[in-house]
């Protein structure tokens, strides 16, 4: 049912009786408390899943920037290219946000959806931020194909050759979990 039919129906029914709107909401638009999963990947796993799905935003179809590339960019240029630890938008640069691959379930942990990798999915930290715990019919998006072999690599061997050229960024203990995540994900690919 549609949910403004729905608020309908419990205002109709509201005027009868609480007991009777309470009773239309549980049948038709039920709060479930929903539970946060404070999941964390590694590095390893996340590259695993951006290779698999070629560095593309499934949401949006977007191509998205290696971790390390966009983070030897803000070490190498910090005030035109600006990064926050916590993200704070106002002093991080938009790219962060935009491009910055991430890990999301498509069915979300608290809707029932497994958290293994048949149940993720590459998207930008905007979008992640944005779905939240909603699922992609509530949104109304859509998965976009994962397209591991397009030769979009997120930009990842321009960084490991950046790095390897100027290995004073390796004292960036940041830039050294993802340059390794990334030496160990393209070292075990056929």
């Amino acid at each position: 049912m549609d949910p403004t039919e729905t608020i309908v129906a419990v205002c109709e029914a509201l005027q009868r009786s609480e007991d009777e709107a309470r009773a239309e909401l549980f049948k038709s638009y039920r709060f479930l408390t929903l539970t946060s999963s404070k999941r964390s990947y590694t590095p390893v796993q996340c590259m695993r899943i951006f290779l698999r799905d070629g560095f593309i935003d499934r949401y949006s179809g977007r191509r998205l920037v290696f971790p390390g590339t966009l983070r030897a960019l803000s070490l190498l240029l910090p005030d035109e290219f600006p990064y926050h630890p916590n993200w704070k938008v106002e002093v991080t640069h938009p790219a962060f946000w935009e491009l910055f691959p991430t890990i999301d379930h498509v069915v979300p942990v608290s809707h029932g959806g497994l958290d293994d990798e048949s149940n993720w999915v590459t998207t930008s930290q905007m979008l992640n931020a944005a779905k939240a715990h909603w699922s992609l019919e509530q949104l109304g998006w859509k998965i976009h194909e994962a397209l591991p072999s397009n030769g979009w690599d997120g930009l990842t061997r321009w960084c490991l050759e950046f790095v390897s050229a100027h290995k004073n960024l390796m004292k960036n203990d940041y830039m050294r979990k993802w340059v390794r995540a990334a030496e160990t994900c393209l070292a075990t690919r056929v």
